[in-house]
């Protein structure tokens, strides 16, 4: 049942409406926050297929206000590729907050539902149907799907052949060590931050809910490969991030 302080993910966007304009910085008070969003994007561009005649495309999936959007194309400016990225969020707050960041290449936003992706409407005539996308990443988004099976579908329909995707997220139900430290951060640190930043929210709370009840790395490994990827791996982040922040890679067939 939806409270107070734990939002139904179906509720989400609109949480995230509301903490839209103090989003970033509460992300910039999170050491490494930045830096492993780019580890993860540099691990999706060494996997992209390089197309001819055409930029790189790839869409960034739960892009909230841009952060992942910058650790994507700072990763692909620096490996001189052409590029094109569509970020895609379902809150039009944190689409806001993204559209008013200035940026190097060819990047535009667009709102839609991650369980029904349709790229149709993103306003880019070139994405309408499926295999249209080279790319996808999805940084902080999985957990905050009810129907994580019917995302993932989304995603491998949208690939062209070869295409990756890499999906960055918290995952402690496999480590003992990781919960207990996600729960110390998170009602030591995230939630009282947030009290100051957004005091009538209850994201914060929801965050810490959220990524206890995420699938499990190997549940999710398992999910990737039912919805028709291969070659899915995953590893964890060092430091106090062990057994909490992963990054999951997988490719459509070639």
């Amino acid at each position: 049942m939806t409270t107070a302080t734990t939002p139904h993910a179906a509720s989400v966007p609109a949480a995230f409406d509301e903490v839209a304009p103090t989003y970033d910085l509460m992300v910039a008070l999170n050491p490494g926050y930045h830096s492993q969003l780019r580890a993860s994007a540099d691990v999706l561009v060494s996997q992209l297929p390089r197309p001819a005649g055409r930029p790189v495309r790839v869409a960034d999936l739960g892009c909230g206000s841009g952060a992942s959007t910058r650790a994507l194309e700072r990763a692909l400016v620096a490996a001189g590729l052409d590029y094109e990225i569509i970020g895609v969020d379902g809150s039009a707050g944190m689409l806001e907050q993204a559209r008013r960041k200035s940026w190097q290449g060819q990047v535009h936003f667009a709102q839609d539902d991650a369980e029904q992706l349709d790229p149709s409407t993103w306003d880019r005539a070139h994405l309408a149907g499926d295999g249209v996308l080279d790319g996808v990443f999805a940084a902080y988004l999985v957990r905050n799907v009810d129907r994580r099976d019917e995302l993932l579908a989304g995603i491998v329909r949208l690939l062209v052949p070869g295409g990756a995707v890499v999906i960055h997220e918290y995952s402690v139900k496999e480590s003992r060590v990781g919960r207990r430290v996600w729960d110390a951060v998170s009602w030591g640190v995230v939630v009282p931050l947030g009290l100051l930043t957004a005091p009538r929210s209850p994201i914060y709370r929801y965050l810490w809910r959220s990524v206890v009840d995420m699938d499990g790395t190997r549940e999710l490994r398992s999910r990737m490969v039912a919805a028709g990827l291969v070659d899915v791996r995953s590893r964890s982040f060092g430091g106090w991030q062990r057994g909490v922040l992963h990054t999951f890679l997988g490719r459509t067939p070639r």
